[in-house]
Parts: structure tokens; C-alpha cells; sequence
């Protein structure tokens, strides 16, 4: 039997996967771009070159999917209208490589949702070969960080002598007296959440710095009091835990009061961020077992759900927010008819 060529469109997950990748991809290039043009190391440049070079491919792949679907090309972010490659640096090397190592994670997690709820062939190879790319680039990343002594590694736990079970409700305590140890999987939430709080925090710390806009430099300001209150909070069940917390990176800003980006870039950068960490911060109250670590997670979620409505909000207001792809409005389509 003779196999079909006849081929699916995209589905609505699948459209949404290439959608999503281009906008991330083209800020991330126009984000690097900048950043390796300032960057004196040239280990760290190669990275960042390697970087860009795959973000650019995906652009030429998402372009040609869609071209084949008629479907509209992104607007995403551009060089020419986002980046003042004139402007200093903004961010100091060290910062550069731990803020690639945390795109580099978020990509990674994307890619393999994408593998996930696609069904097309074509679909399934791209993603996957994207999340293979990915890793190796990742493992290229930490590598050169354990080299400059800038890899921080979650806490290490002691070798339990056998296996148990739990066979008291206090396993799930955590309100009074005295609170269990954490698990391998609360510490290693933690730390997750961690890594890239800091990175937003110093994001925030810098976009405020450089931007011209008083209610978007409000905005980012107030981002940064959450994100250094919720690390606080993530550090103090550590430190009670007598574990080990990443470092701060709020020192690695530079005193450069000229923005390298688009206000609309570095908006949009941080509501993508926050909304990342809604689904992070979900998957570390997933594995939380102590009731006093799910409470701390759920109040969290609530306070960045309601700063990334405020922030879509601001988009919007500007003009920034890109639409993503719709449904029809079948309600709509009826009364045009009639």
C-alpha cells in the first residue's frame, strides 16, 4: 500500500507551539544580540553565538511551517526596532552566562512540552531535534560554568541507610511543633525556583534602571519587591533546613542608564517570564508534602498571577501584547451573516 502524502494541518496545540517559540526566539535573539557585542570573554561569546545561531534556524523553520499553512507570520521582536546596539552593557559577562544557562532551561522545558501534544510527524522530529539541540547547548553551558566557579548546585542530602514508608499523618505536617525534614523533591523544587528568581529579579533590577516609562518602570520595580520577597521565603526554609542557597547576581548590573532594548521588548520579557513561573512554581507545590511549603507556593501563585495580569494589562495599554492565534468567533460569524 502506497503511503498517503496528504497531510493535517496544524492543530490548535501545535500552532500554538510554533507561535510561542517564534516570539521567545526573536526577543532571545534580539536579547543576545546585544549582549554579545558587549561580552569580552569569548567563551562566553561562543555560547551566545551558538545561541543565536540555533534561535535564527528556528525563525527560518517556524516561517516555512506557517508560510506552508498560510498561516501570518509572527511580528515577534526585530533587531532594528527593539535593540540600540549603541547602548554600553547593561549586564556584567558573569551574568550573561547564568542568564543564558536559565533561557537555555526554559527552552528545554518548552521543547519537550511541544514533543508532547504534537501529533504530526513533521511536528514531533522538529521539537525533538530543538530539545536535543537544546541539551547539548545546555550541557555546553554548565560546563563552562563549573569551569568560572559560577554553577551553583542544589544542596546535597545524606544516603538514607534502607527504604520506608510513612506511617504517620506528621509526614504531612508542617503548621506546629517540630516539622519533618524536607524531601529530596521540596529541596530540589526550591532550588529550581530559586535559580530563576534571581534571574528575574536582576532582569527587573536592570530594565528598571534604563527605563523612560514611569508605569513601566513602576512595574518592574514592584516585580522586583516580589521576586526578593518570595526568594526570601525560599531561603529561610532552607536555611532552617541547614541547606545551602544560590547566590545573587543584583551586583552584576552595570551603571548604565542607556537602554540596550525596547521598552516594549523588556516588558513582554518579564510577563513571559512570570508567566513561565506560574507553571514552575505549580510543579514545585506538586511535589511539596509539608503543609507550611504548599501553603507558602499557594499564596506565591497568587501574587505573580495577579502581577502578570497587571502586567498584560500595561501591554495592552501600549500597544506591546502580539495576539495569538484565535478560534473563530462562531457567535460572531452568525450575526454577520444575519
Amino acid at each position: 500500500m502506497e503511503k498517503s502524502t496528504h497531510i493535517v494541518s496544524l492543530s490548535s496545540a501545535e500552532t500554538a507551539n510554533l507561535w510561542t517559540q517564534y516570539i521567545n526566539d526573536s526577543l532571545s535573539i534580539c536579547m543576545l544580540t546585544h549582549a554579545v557585542s558587549k561580552v569580552k570573554d569569548e567563551e562566553i561569546k561562543e555560547v551566545l553565538n551558538q545561541s543565536i545561531s540555533m534561535a535564527q534556524t528556528h525563525l527560518s523553520k517556524i516561517t516555512d511551517f506557517f508560510n506552508r499553512e498560510g498561516h501570518p507570520i509572527p511580528m515577534g521582536f526585530t533587531i532594528e526596532n527593539d535593540v540600540n546596539m549603541n547602548a554600553p552593557a547593561l549586564f556584567t559577562d558573569t551574568f550573561v552566562l547564568v542568564y543564558i544557562h536559565v533561557m537555555t532551561l526554559h527552552g528545554m522545558t518548552g521543547y519537550a512540552g511541544a514533543v508532547g501534544n504534537s501529533a504530526r510527524e513533521d511536528q514531533i522530529d522538529y521539537f525533538t531535534e530543538c530539545n536535543l539541540a537544546a541539551m547539548k547547548l545546555y550541557k555546553r553551558i554548565v560546563d563552562l560554568m563549573l569551569k568560572k566557579g559560577l554553577y551553583t548546585r542544589p544542596p546535597n542530602i545524606d544516603i538514607a541507610d534502607g527504604v520506608d514508608m510513612i506511617d504517620q499523618q506528621r509526614y504531612m505536617a508542617g503548621w506546629f511543633g517540630k516539622k519533618r525534614p524536607l524531601t529530596a523533591s521540596e529541596i530540589s523544587g526550591i532550588s529550581y525556583n530559586m535559580q530563576k528568581t534571581v534571574v528575574k529579579i536582576t532582569l527587573e533590577i536592570a530594565f528598571g534602571q534604563v527605563c523612560k516609562s514611569k508605569a513601566v518602570q513602576k512595574f518592574f520595580l514592584l516585580g522586583k519587591d516580589i521576586c526578593e520577597k518570595h526568594f526570601s521565603i525560599f531561603r529561610d526554609t532552607l536555611q532552617k533546613a541547614d541547606l545551602s542557597s544560590p547566590p545573587t547576581f543584583a551586583s552584576e548590573v552595570t551603571d548604565s542608564i542607556i537602554s540596550p532594548y525596547s521598552e516594549k521588548l523588556m516588558l513582554n520579557h518579564i510577563v513571559l517570564l512570570v508567566s513561565a513561573a506560574i507553571g514552575f512554581y505549580g510543579a514545585g507545590l506538586a511535589v511539596s508534602q509539608r503543609r507550611d511549603i504548599a501553603a507558602d507556593y499557594t499564596r506565591m501563585l497568587a501574587e505573580i498571577g495577579l502581577y502578570a495580569n497587571e502586567g498584560a494589562q500595561l501591554l495592552i495599554e501600549n500597544g506591546w501584547l502580539e495576539q495569538p492565534p484565535l478560534a473563530h468567533d462562531r457567535d460572531g460569524l452568525a450575526k454577520r451573516k444575519g
